[in-house]
């Protein structure tokens, strides 16, 4: 018993103290006086409805702060947002230009070439408003603006570069700011934004200037012109701009441009600011976002106009049933008029119209199926297959299709039929089947339009016989052949060759001809003749065809094309054209010319595989160089024992060799790219620059000497410069190989290369290439069939070097030879030399003599 007591205790007192508690109140309440009872009834309702008051100032007061918190941390996102968009499309396009910028300055690009690239950059960025190449003296090379772009991307405008708007177009005088950005962008030698300022055309812009240097150093700017309001307009996010406002302003406040239009934005003062600075631009330019608070004294009208906002919306109610139920009688007056009038369509056209239902029965007939049948709508309506349209000896066939028509697999192009009419008589007919959506959305049945075609069958049936009759002869010919309106431009025939080549296209019949349709005679000819009508086709016909060859770019074939004027069957003029294919004629041409291209680009391959091994060693060296470099930084900085300057003296090390490496792999690359063979102005300079870049490494590994001697103010050449160092190349190589197979002290184990001026009999002014070595030198027999093909002296030799040598050389007009060098009756080398002519309205190349050791050619090895 005493157990049971211990545990029944705590399940009775959670029930108990609710209990317990009320009848305390009870009790409190009965002890108070009457006057005590009504004061506290009246001040109970008072003390909840100052609560109830108490809390919802509060709850607003706390949401007025989190809203306003919030909102100031939207605007503060969504600025840093608009920042970060900004910052990347400005470093985007500094990388385009800076790549533009080193094509100007390694003079790959031509102010034509700027032109198009400035266009391309200008058209692909809406916040761009010019490009321009400014020179080191302040002018304008060629500049291109938005509003010099053509309206079709494909179309050249029609304008010179150096002439025309550009002339007129001065970004550097426009105001102060501008020349302020292309000085620092001459001294500092990296991109400079300008200042904000007012254009010619009183827009707030920006310029950047991106430096040109070059060899000789600062030699201009390419000058890129933003326009602020533009960068707003399209780098800020929709969704952002929707939000709050944006705004770019300078330094001192002043705002320059902003999303809620002019200058000085709205005038409604913001609520909410945040301010960053806009990178990579800086000089003072800031972007600011902007909220405004839309709502004013929200605490002390919420209830009065929840009260109005639930009253507006009581009668915006009743007001949108009244329109609701009054709109439903217009359309149902509407929908009987349209019923009436799609009875009458129906009762009047010259289709036949058939309704059935998804069994299959005829649910609705227009007269204009009852007449093509001859049954009566009372006869049809209510009908189940077979019908009685249906040819008795066909039903099978229309079994077929009716249950294809159920399934809804009736072809989209309609089904012929042949249908029966009610005296037994039969038509061609075509039938469309669609099926029958009613306002729900489910379909109840089938929709099938007939029409009659018995008539234009007959016709067509006739037409295709005389077609083919008329082009059974001109299907077979493996000639194209096409005629096209004079008048209209039309292709009114083509043969089965035409049509695959070019499809039923008339543009590569006026490609064929030139683009001339239209005789000469017509479009001079008396204007008191009618256009188009009475054209004198009598005399053209009678002359005779012209004859030309034409490429098709299309098809990639050559055409031997004649065409001539023909008086078509309606009467009026046409011009036939016959296009035959000679494309194997003219590869076979082209065959040969290839094959010369491939033997030299054959031999370029071989000279860099020979020298591979050579060329691997000698990257090793910067390769290596930088890995210790860098070992040696992770070391010092792990270790905590450096200092900046050391720090940097390694950086730029490393970066030297890294520099050294990536010339010798780029002047290996544009030495071995193939190339078609295209003479530029070249100098000379230049063109043993590169050759002696790519024969230290044979030098080096054979152990022999290089001396260059390079004359002063040689002229430029007009030559192929690949091919030019492929000829000095393969000379310096082949005797630097004679000297080591030889076995040459070290005293003979070199080599000389002279480059000078001469005046010849035969040739007049040249430029002699000179290659003499200390080798053994070579036979007289040798000599006299050193240039012929397949012929080598040495044992694993494919004999093709040197005449490809010859054959380039001689296409430049020049002349090769070879000759053995004595010291009295003793030979002590072999010369190479050849020449090449000069232009007589060339430049001077102002090259100073240089004779060069093959050792300096490249940077110390560390």
């Amino acid at each position: 018993m005493a157990f049971s007591s211990s545990t029944n205790s705590p399940a009775t007192l959670p029930s108990a103290a609710p209990g317990q508690t009320n009848r305390l109140f009870w009790r409190w309440w009965r002890k108070q006086s009457p006057s005590q009872q009504d004061r506290y009834a009246t001040l109970g309702p008072l003390v909840s409805v100052l609560l109830f008051l108490a809390a919802i100032i509060a709850a607003f007061w706390y949401l007025r702060n989190e809203e306003l918190e919030r909102e100031q941390e939207s605007v503060k996102r969504d600025t840093e947002v608009v920042q970060q968009q900004i910052r990347l499309r400005l470093i985007e396009n500094q990388e385009q230009l800076l790549r533009l910028g080193r094509e100007i300055s390694i003079k790959a690009v031509t102010p034509e070439q700027f032109m198009r690239q400035a266009g391309d950059f200008v058209r692909a960025r809406p916040e761009v408003i010019s490009v321009s190449w400014v020179q080191a003296d302040e002018s304008v090379k060629a500049a291109r603006t938005t509003l010099s772009l053509p309206l079709d991307p494909s179309q050249a405008m029609d304008l010179d570069p150096l002439g025309g708007r550009t002339e007129t177009y001065d970004p550097l005088h426009v105001a102060k700011e501008p020349q302020s950005a292309f000085k620092l962008a001459r001294d500092r030698g990296q991109p400079i934004y300008s200042k904000p300022y007012a254009n010619q055309m009183s827009g707030r812009v920006i310029q950047v200037h991106v430096p040109l240097m070059d060899r000789s150093g600062f030699i201009g700017t390419v000058v890129t012109e933003y326009s602020l309001e533009s960068l707003l307009r399209y780098l800020v996010p929709r969704e952002v701009a929707s939000r709050h406002a944006m705004g770019l302003i300078q330094a001192d406040g002043d705002m320059l441009t902003s999303t809620v239009g002019g200058d000085s934005g709205t005038s409604v003062k913001p609520t909410f600011i945040y301010d960053v600075i806009v990178t990579p631009v800086g000089n003072g330019l800031m972007l600011r976002g902007m909220g405004f608070r839309t709502s004013s004294n929200l605490i002390g009208n919420t209830l009065f106009w929840m009260v109005v906002a639930l009253s507006a919306l009581t009668v915006w109610t009743l007001m949108g049933t009244l329109r609701h139920m009054r709109r439903r009688s217009q359309i149902q007056k509407t929908l009987v008029q349209e019923t009436n009038f799609r009875r009458a369509m129906e009762n009047s056209m010259l289709t036949g119209m058939r309704t059935i239902d998804l069994e299959g029965r005829i649910t609705y007939v227009n007269p204009a199926f009852c007449a093509m049948t001859g049954f009566s709508e009372e006869e049809l309506i209510g009908c189940v297959p077979p019908y009685p349209y249906w040819p008795k000896d066909r039903l099978d066939e229309f079994n077929r299709m009716f249950q294809q028509e159920l399934l809804g697999r009736s072809p989209m192009g309609g089904i012929e039929v042949v249908m029966q009419r009610r005296d037994a008589s039969q038509f061609d007919a075509r039938m469309y089947v669609s099926p029958l959506i009613d306002a729900q959305g489910d379909q109840t049945g089938w929709m099938t339009s007939v029409t009659n075609i018995t008539e234009a069958k007959r016709v067509r049936d006739q037409l295709t016989a005389a077609h083919e009759r008329f082009t059974t002869v001109l299907e077979g010919l493996d000639a194209a052949v096409s005629v096209v309106s004079v008048q209209r431009g039309e292709l009114l025939f083509a043969n089965r060759s035409y049509r695959l080549w070019f499809g039923a296209n008339p543009d590569a019949h006026t490609q064929l001809t030139g683009g001339e349709i239209m005789p000469d005679e017509i479009i001079d000819g008396d204007e008191s003749v009618d256009h188009f009508g009475g054209l004198p086709t009598q005399a053209l016909t009678n002359a005779g065809s012209d004859t030309r060859e034409v490429l098709m770019e299309s098809v990639q074939k050559w055409f031997d094309v004649r065409a001539r004027y023909v008086q078509w069957t309606d009467g009026h003029l046409a011009q036939m054209l016959i296009a035959t294919d000679i494309s194997a004629r003219k590869h076979a041409e082209e065959a040969a010319a290839r094959q010369a291209e491939k033997s030299q680009f054959t031999s370029r391959l071989i000279t860099m595989g020979e020298m591979a091994s050579t060329v691997a060693h000698e990257l090793n060296q910067p390769l290596a160089a930088i890995s210790n470099y860098c070992s040696g930084m992770i070391s010092r900085v792990q270790s905590g024992n450096f200092d900046n300057e050391q720090l940097v003296g390694a950086l730029e090390k490393t970066s030297r060799q890294a520099q050294r490496a990536g010339q010798i792999i780029h002047r290996i690359r544009q030495f071995v790219k193939r190339s078609e063979p295209q003479r530029q102005p070249s100098k000379v300079r230049d063109i043993t620059d590169a050759v002696l870049e790519l024969a230290v490494f044979e030098m080096k590994r054979r152990r022999v000497t290089l001396n260059a001697t390079i004359a002063n103010r040689l002229p430029i050449l007009m030559a192929d410069p690949i091919l030019i160092e492929q000829v000095l190349l393969n000379l310096l190589k082949n005797a630097a190989e004679a000297i080591d197979s030889s076995q040459m002290p070290q005293s003979r184990r070199i080599i000389d290369l002279r480059v000078q001026q001469k005046k010849t009999e035969e040739q007049g002014p040249v430029v002699e290439f000179s290659v003499s070595d200390g080798g053994p030198g070579m036979k007289e027999e040798i000599l006299a069939r050193l240039f012929e093909a397949f012929h080598s002296t040495k044992a694993e030799g494919l004999g093709i070097g040197l005449s490809l040598c010859r054959s380039i050389i001689e296409s430049h007009h020049g002349r090769i030879k070879a000759e053995n060098i004595y010291n009295e009756d003793t030979v002590v080398g072999c010369r190479f030399t050849f020449t090449l002519p000069i232009d007589s309205g060339s430049d001077t190349d102002f090259a100073d003599t240089v004779t060069t050791p093959s050792n300096d050619l490249l940077a110390d090895n560390p």
